[in-house]
């Protein structure tokens, strides 16, 4: 019986060693995990701090074990500021996933220049976010000449204005945020085999029935990507309130901004940030909780 010589028992070893891939020293993670310490878990850690902390005078406080700055928000007053961040969120991604799930379908199916048209989807992130939502301030004003034109032919009415009303919040935060919708449900669309809708079809479904029972499941976890990406920066919306909406609805990220402005109540403000901050983290647990139970049984 052949003895193995040293090579091959090292080989044997780093084999098994190796099972799942590579392994690499911990230390490699260093930097990053300093990174992530110094400007999330640090920053995090004063800002709880300050959220229990206790007013003094006009813009002093002083750090204590005070809760009172979060059963404040108990106030119907904030309770239904955040009602309507909730709701803006909602509708905001409801909106979102209803116009970008049919663009990004076609260019998972049908588009022939998938690469220019993904370029196009991309643009809008080559521009600062604060000059796109100025934009649309123009874009919305009742005299820009696009508006006037519509109204002069009868598609608009006369009256016709939606500049510093919800609508126009909706409108600019569906058009901020849709790239980010868009591209993880074509990222699942486009790793679909397309064969099985044809086979779908073939068995006798329609092609609605085949896109709800085949179409639909498989593109589940870009939709779901795609709906959290969007819904958790609407829940800390503030420029297109502020811009578009004319500042008339408060909702919790301006809350948090006047707070820390011109109310300078930095412990409420904090406090509000980390209910904020705790809401959005229950979020991403389920999310994390639905995506390995779908890996775990298959999909």
């Amino acid at each position: 019986m052949a003895v193995a010589g040293p090579r091959a028992r090292r080989r044997r070893v780093a084999t098994r060693a190796g099972a799942g891939g590579p392994s690499y020293p911990a230390w490699l993670a260093a930097p990053a995990l300093a990174y992530y310490a110094l400007f999330f878990l640090v920053p995090l850690g004063l800002m709880a701090a300050v959220a229990l902390a206790e007013r003094v005078g006009h813009a002093d406080f002083v750090y204590t074990l005070n809760v009172e700055n979060f059963t404040d928000l108990w106030d119907p007053l904030y309770r239904g500021i955040f009602w309507e961040t909730v709701q803006l969120a909602f509708v905001g991604s409801l909106a979102t996933l209803l116009v970008g799930f049919p663009l990004a379908y076609y260019l998972a199916r049908h588009a022939r220049r998938k690469t220019l048209l993904l370029l196009l989807v991309i643009v809008p992130f080559w521009t600062s976010f604060l000059i796109r939502t100025y934009a649309w301030l123009i874009i919305l004003d009742p005299d820009f000449p696009a508006v006037r034109a519509l109204r002069s032919v009868g598609v608009l009415p006369e009256d016709f204005s939606v500049l510093y009303t919800p609508t126009a919040i909706y409108i600019g935060v569906v058009y901020t945020y849709l790239p980010l919708m868009i591209l993880p449900v074509y990222a699942a669309l486009e790793r679909m085999d397309w064969s099985l809708v044809e086979a779908a079809q073939d068995l006798g479904d329609s092609p609605l029935r085949a896109f709800r029972r085949v179409t639909l499941p498989l593109a589940l976890p870009g939709v779901v990507a795609g709906t959290l990406l969007v819904f958790i920066p609407m829940m800390g919306e503030y420029l297109n309130p502020v811009i578009l909406g004319g500042d008339k609805t408060i909702f919790v990220g301006n809350l948090i901004g006047l707070q820390f402005g011109s109310s300078r109540d930095w412990p409420f403000g904090s406090a509000i940030a980390m209910v904020l901050i705790a809401a959005m983290t229950i979020v991403v647990l389920v999310y994390s909780r639905l995506v390995s139970r779908e890996e775990q049984y298959g999909g």
